[in-house]
This record gives C-alpha cells, sequence and structure tokens, in this order.
C-alpha cells in the first residue's frame, strides 16, 4: 500500500515539475523588434518650385534680399565689366543681368547669379570676360585688368607686373589695374616660359 501510494506521490510531483519549466516560461532574448513603417521615412522630400523674380536694375542688396523672399537662397554674382572684382559692400552695385532669367519656374535649391556694376558705372550690353588662353597660345590681354589677365593663364605660370608709367608704383589690388603691354605677344605658343606685364590703373591712360 505504501509503495502505490509512493508512485503515485513521484507521479504528480513529476507532472507539477512539467508544468512549471513549460516553454511558456523561458525568459525572452529581446531580439525581437518594431517594424519601422516605411511612411515615416520622409517619402516626399521635393523641392519646391517657384518663380524666378525680376531683379535686374535693383541695388545688390536689395535683389539678394528679394530672391530668399521668393524662396531663393542659393545666391552668386560676378562683376559685368570682366574686372573680377570681388562684391564686398552689396549695397555698393547694382544688378544687369540675372541668370535664371525672371518668370521661369525653378526649383528654389537653383543657384541664381547676378551679373553687376558698381553704382556709378554703366552696365555693359552683354558681361566682359577675360580671353582664355585657347589652344595653348598667349591671348590679347591689353586692356584688361590685372586680376582677369592672370586668371586668364594657367595656375602655374610665373607673372611680373610693373608700373607701365615708370613710377614703380606697388600694384596691390589686382583688378583695379588694367593691362598696357604684354609678353609674349598674343598668339605666341605658351610653353612655360614667364609672362610680363605692364598697367597703369583705371582711369589712367597707357603711355
Amino acid at each position: 500500500m505504501r509503495t502505490r501510494l509512493a508512485t503515485a506521490t513521484a507521479v504528480l510531483l513529476l507532472a507539477a515539475t512539467a508544468t512549471a519549466c513549460g516553454p511558456n516560461d523561458t525568459t525572452s532574448s529581446g531580439t525581437t523588434s518594431t517594424p519601422t513603417s516605411a511612411a515615416t521615412t520622409g517619402s516626399d522630400s521635393k523641392a519646391e518650385t517657384k518663380t524666378v523674380p525680376n531683379l535686374i536694375g535693383k541695388g545688390l542688396q536689395s535683389a539678394q534680399d528679394e530672391a530668399q523672399a521668393a524662396g531663393f537662397y542659393n545666391l552668386d554674382s560676378h562683376d559685368s565689366l570682366g574686372r573680377d572684382r570681388n562684391q564686398i559692400l552689396d549695397r555698393d552695385w547694382k544688378v544687369c543681368t540675372q541668370t535664371p532669367k525672371a518668370g521661369q519656374n525653378m526649383d528654389t535649391g537653383t543657384k541664381l547669379d547676378f551679373g553687376t556694376v558698381k553704382l556709378d558705372e554703366t552696365c555693359p550690353a552683354t558681361d566682359k570676360t577675360a580671353p582664355s588662353a585657347a589652344g595653348g597660345k598667349m591671348p590679347n590681354l591689353a586692356g584688361q585688368s590685372v586680376k582677369a589677365a592672370r586668371k586668364a593663364l594657367d595656375s602655374s605660370t610665373s607673372i611680373t607686373v610693373k608700373d607701365a608709367t615708370g613710377d614703380s608704383r606697388l600694384i596691390v589690388v589686382e583688378s583695379n589695374w588694367k593691362v598696357c603691354t604684354q609678353d609674349p605677344a598674343p598668339g605666341k605658343v605658351l610653353n612655360g616660359q614667364p609672362v610680363e606685364f605692364t598697367a597703369v590703373k583705371y582711369g589712367e591712360t597707357c603711355p
């Protein structure tokens, strides 16, 4: 009788142990993750399209302010007279040309570039640029600003600039000086030889 009772008790204990240690009581390792909805990834991030305003004739600072108010913040400007001057004080310059032209519907990330002259200067019919050393030959740089002439040549070129009046003035701001003479002459082959310019200030006459 005791043997049967002991056997029954052992069976009950084994059943209870199996129930307590079932697979539902195992601790999760934390590997389950909640999927991220594709709708939250910013799929509609297209830039806006706006109409380019007409900014020709305005002061450069006013043109920039109006362009930004219209939604265009990628702005640039250059010297329409081809002297390669920097527009340091925007209120001292006025807009002669703009790219892209007014009235076009453009992405607001599009760069607006303004061709400018100083307030007391006359806008040229078209933007002026210094000729490049096409075909490895010396361009005609007479009348160009010394700064623009220097940029027209390869950056490795050795360049000497002298005051054409013979007064040995220092040529500090090269965009304020224009080329009078050059060596090599226009059309000569450029093969790494040094280049020499003489120059006078704008408003002066070459001797």
